[in-house]
């Protein structure tokens, strides 16, 4: 039963997330006005604002003017339910982090999204989130405030060095700065093991798509890839996981 809860709380917040998606690069209120079309502006109803079922119903298109509605808004719906479900079974036993793993969670894919669809990472999502985790850190039973404040100024401190030194020595950015303060963020909550695993494997998906459009796609080596998205990936695979990852390497040293 409390799953099932979980679950449907996860896509009405999903559902939330869509409109944060959306209205936050553009800098418009994320309370008012209601739902609308992008396309045609006609207000939705309620019965047609139902998380994946309403997306269903109208076969993906608006009811009023027959535009497309992206598939990206049922996948996060899904997707939020879905690690709600997740953060339950790791953390249900403690009931205030599950919560903080579920923003954190939120963060991550809200970030990721914005930064799929318009290359930006909003700082009121990076900065704010960062503040509240560190806040956080001093009832953290899994992270103690050290741990927190080290490696989220650390993390946020080594990406800067790459950023200013890539921009000197190849006079252009290799990483945004929206990216240094995505650190402050990710460390705040993940410590410095899991930090350093998340950027691991944003590093390696990066190069894995990086490498598939330049030889696929005949892109040039200076392609521009929103590495938020790598990141936010990289660290949720490194919260539910990474213990289970850092295992494995050093049995590999034994």
């Amino acid at each position: 039963m409390e799953e099932a809860v979980l679950i449907i709380l996860g896509l009405i917040v999903g559902s939330f997330l869509n409109v944060v998606i959306y209205r936050l690069p553009l800098e418009k209120s994320i309370v008012k006005p209601g739902s609308h079309c992008p396309a045609c502006s006609t207000p939705i109803k309620f019965y047609d604002n139902i998380p994946v079922l309403s997306y269903i119903l109208l076969g993906g298109k608006c009811r009023h003017c027959q535009a497309r509605i992206s598939l990206i808004y049922p996948a996060v719906e899904i997707f939020t339910a879905f690690s709600f479900w997740l953060s339950y079974q790791y953390y249900g036993s403690t009931p205030v982090h599950t919560a903080f793993t579920i923003l954190f969670f939120c963060l991550l894919l809200t970030l990721a999204i914005i930064d799929l669809q318009h290359m930006i990472l909003p700082l009121e999502l990076t900065i704010g989130g960062a503040v509240v985790f560190l806040v956080y850190s001093f009832f953290n039973p899994f992270l103690d405030p050290k741990n927190a404040f080290g490696t989220a100024f650390g993390g946020a401190l080594v990406f800067a060095g790459l950023y200013f030194f890539y921009l000197r020595v190849r006079k252009i950015e290799g990483l945004g700065q929206g990216d240094i303060w995505m650190m402050l963020l990710l460390g705040s909550f993940l410590g410095l093991n899991k930090l350093v695993i998340a950027v691991l494997m944003a590093s390696f998906s990066g190069l894995m798509v990086g490498l598939f459009f330049i030889i696929f796609k005949k892109k040039d080596l200076k392609l521009a890839l929103p590495f938020g998205i790598f990141l936010s990936l990289g660290s949720y695979i490194s919260l539910f996981w990474g213990s289970d990852i850092l295992q494995f390497i050093q049995s590999l040293y034994r």
